[in-house]
């Protein structure tokens, strides 16, 4: 399984996770323990985030970086771009239909790829019609903040084989991630967990050691 390892300090739903967290050390032990990407949030006041900590995990990684961050004008996907990012987080329900268009277009023609972020059936039908080719399933409803762990399981089987299909929230264990894996996922992307722990390479490793099954028609 492809694990995308977030750096959380802290988040509206946990509150502190790992205030002291350095990114350097922290990426690093990421990329010891085997993930594909690591995920950087960059929004300050929720995530104690920012630019810097991406700039910081650029330069002490080649792994892919997502810019985790709510992503709704032109202009942020221009700057996740010229911070080093190699994709970008766009949430189908946080913009409208004309507005995701743009912004996958624009990161497109950037080569910044967009993990284009849904919670039902109706916002995969636009992602997919708009060629979103990278989609993260939020278990987390970002409203109430609960989470409904049959969320991604329902959505995957209806994403195509040619989508990189991301299982996002409430992965806390080896066997949250092979109920996703057994739904077709081919990534996780898992934050807290990872952030909070004291063997964080340990953590991602095993989390990377799940086999992924394969999606209906995915070859």
């Amino acid at each position: 399984m492809a694990v995308i390892a977030e750096v959380k300090r802290s988040s509206p739903s946990k509150g502190s996770i790992n205030p002291g967290l350095a990114i350097e050390d922290q990426v690093s032990a990421y990329e010891r323990g085997g993930a594909a990407a690591i995920s950087i949030l960059t929004e300050p006041t929720r995530f104690s985030g920012s630019n810097d900590d991406l700039s910081a995990a650029r330069s002490s990684t080649s792994l892919p970086l997502l810019k985790k961050d709510f992503h709704v004008d032109p202009l942020q996907i221009i700057e996740a771009k010229a911070l080093g990012a190699s994709a970008a987080l766009v949430i189908v329900r946080a913009v409208p239909p004309p507005r995701l268009r743009e912004l996958l277009d624009l990161g497109r023609s950037l080569g910044l790829e967009l993990l284009v972020e849904v919670r039902d059936e109706n916002e995969l039908k636009l992602a997919l019609g708009f060629g979103a080719e990278l989609i993260g399933i939020n278990n987390r409803d970002l409203e109430t903040l609960e989470i409904d762990p049959t969320t991604a399981p329902r959505l995957l089987p209806l994403i195509p084989a040619s989508v990189v299909a991301v299982a996002e929230s409430g992965m806390k264990s080896v066997d949250d991630v092979k109920k996703v894996a057994a739904a077709g996922a081919d990534a996780v992307l898992v934050g807290s967990e990872l952030s909070a722990s004291t063997n964080p390479d340990a953590a991602v490793r095993s989390l990377a050691g799940v086999k992924r099954s394969v999606r209906a028609g995915k070859g």
